[in-house]
This record gives C-alpha cells, structure tokens and sequence, in this order.
C-alpha cells in the first residue's frame, strides 16, 4: 500500500521539476522530471493492476488457475513454433 502512494509522492516531484525545468528554460531539468514522472505513472499502473489481479484471484481462484494455464499453454505454442 505504501508503495501506491511513494509512486504518487514521486509523480508529483516529477511534476514540479518539469515545471521548475519549463519555468527556468532547462531542458534537463524539464525532461528529468518527465521521465520521472512517466516512470512513476507506469510503476502505480503495475502495482495497481496486480493488486486487481491479486484479488481477482484470491476471489476466484480456479478462473485464476485456467487463465494461468491458458498462458502457459499459448506462450508454449508461441516458443514452440519455427
């Protein structure tokens, strides 16, 4: 849980910098807190959707289980194909 919310801390660190960057005409310091604050957008978005995934799961876990197979089986068909 503490994790979603350093994301969000450090998205809107990110934001401020590119702000800071824009205002002062860096464009280091505009494109370094870019990228942190895309990084940190895309981390919230996994954690978020394995937290969905966690419960789903925990919910349902023999829909769980055949999706799981279901993967291992197309990614073996993937592998396998020359």
């Amino acid at each position: 849980m503490f994790g979603k919310a350093d994301d969000k801390l450090k998205e809107v660190s990110g934001l401020a910098q590119e702000a800071y960057g824009r205002a002062t005409n860096s464009h280091h310091d505009e494109a370094k807190g870019a990228a942190r604050r895309y990084a940190n957008q895309a981390s919230y978005a996994v954690r978020d959707a394995a937290d969905t995934v966690r419960d789903q799961v925990t919910s349902n876990p023999l829909s769980g289980l055949a999706i799981a197979a279901a993967a291992g089986v197309v990614l073996g068909y993937l592998l396998a194909r020359k």
